[in-house]
């Protein structure tokens, strides 16, 4: 598994040109079933508007789609497509929502439109760097939870999931290459008390990272 840097939350930018509003959405989409989705919801919310454009590169850039939607061919999906690329970002979609203002824009007013709509969410996303890292599971006693999380915070980890019971339950990740030495830290620690078991690796988010 490779790292990748992606948009953390939905970033929306809107501008207007000639009366036309131009509402760019921008999402963090993995596959094209979830850009088919989020498409579906702008539609929904942007019901009444005269276009809702849309440009996406997803599962590592293996999969690129944009349409115009009713634009003159070339002036919109293109253009937001070409942000999407050109973003630095991988595996996110964007959709602009145009509410046509009365006053044609003409090929070139539109290329420009939908660019600067597109180049608005993209630069201002919140962007994270998606990092192979392992995934725990560990079981302790109540005594011992503050301290366990402590321990995962300084190896640079992050809980994702706890389960208050008789005992209870972290699952946690961190970067792959601090697992040997977490692992080691907590046998140290609670001389082999806790074992943590080693579920899986998945590319999780670690940091975010500056706009470029």
């Amino acid at each position: 598994m490779e790292g990748y840097i992606t948009a953390l939350k939905e970033s929306v930018y809107e501008i207007t040109e000639k009366r036309s509003r131009f509402i760019a959405t921008l999402r963090h989409c993995e596959n094209e079933e979830a850009a088919a989705s989020f498409l579906s919801e702008m539609r929904a919310r942007y019901w009444d508007a005269r276009h809702n454009v849309f440009a996406y590169s997803v599962s590592g850039g293996a999969f690129k789609r944009f349409s115009d939607d009713g634009e003159p061919h070339g002036t919109a999906g293109k253009p937001v497509l070409d942000v999407v690329e050109g973003s630095g970002m991988t595996d996110i979609a964007i959709v602009v929502t145009r509410y046509f203002g009365g006053v044609l824009l003409g090929t070139g007013g539109l290329v420009r439109a939908y660019s600067a709509a597109a180049k608005g969410a993209a630069d201002q996303a919140e962007r994270v760097r998606m990092t192979p890292c392992a995934v725990y599971k560990v079981t302790c006693p109540y005594a011992d939870h503050d301290r366990l999380l402590h321990l995962i915070e300084n190896a640079g980890g992050r809980v994702e999931d706890t389960a208050f019971a008789e005992a209870v339950t972290l699952q946690f990740y961190l970067e792959d290459a601090a697992a040997a030495g977490m692992e080691a830290k907590l046998r140290e620690t609670f001389s082999a008390r806790l074992i943590a078991e080693r579920l899986e690796e998945r590319l999780l988010p670690v940091k975010t990272e500056d706009r470029p």
